[in-house]
């Protein structure tokens, strides 16, 4: 059971690097983008500061999710680190117990966000409900949620090695 849960965490983990990593690069686009038009054309476009926005907030959000699963987060351990080992194991389920407080809430009032302003429009885009801006908000809680969970039972990320699913086939290969 373990092997199967631990592929799809580094699925889901891949998933969250490769989104956080196309929002950043095509924020990177569209900023210049919306400068040009402004500065040089001299007719500036509506649509990319709300987009750039949108595309934060899922860099941010999904982001934040794989970096807690890699470990990367910001922590401050110049405590922690000179605590005795019982304490530093005390120290890490606090973080836990809170980590899975934070993204309870954002699952929970992150969706709720998003279904109260759906009905509403972007100004500059009127085809997009507000609350589609806000959805990275409850779905990076659900995969910091189910990052954090994978963290209290099989232990730290960046202690294993990812799984692989074709290592174990027999290719009929040397088979008396």
């Amino acid at each position: 059971m373990r092997e199967p849960i631990l592929g799809a965490m580094d699925a889901l983990y891949n998933i969250c690097i490769w989104l956080a990593g196309a929002a950043i690069f095509f924020m990177s686009l569209i900023i210049p983008w919306g400068i040009f038009a402004r500065y040089v054309l001299g007719s500036g476009s509506q649509w990319p500061e709300p987009i750039s926005i949108l595309l934060m907030v899922v860099f941010t959000f999904i982001g934040a999710a794989a970096s807690y699963r890699a470990g990367s987060h910001i922590a401050v351990a110049m405590v922690t680190d000179r605590l005795p080992a019982g304490l530093q194991r005390f120290a890490a389920l606090v973080v836990h117990v809170v980590m899975l407080s934070l993204a309870v809430f954002m699952v929970v009032y992150g969706a709720k966000l998003c279904m109260e302003t759906w009905g509403q429009s972007i100004a500059e885009l009127p085809w997009m409900p507000v609350g589609f801006s806000y959805l990275p908000v409850p779905v990076g809680g659900l995969f910091t949620l189910l990052f954090v969970l994978e963290h209290m039972t099989y232990g730290p990320q960046n202690n294993r090695a990812i799984v692989r699913f074709d290592h174990d086939i027999d290719h009929g290969e040397g088979a008396n």
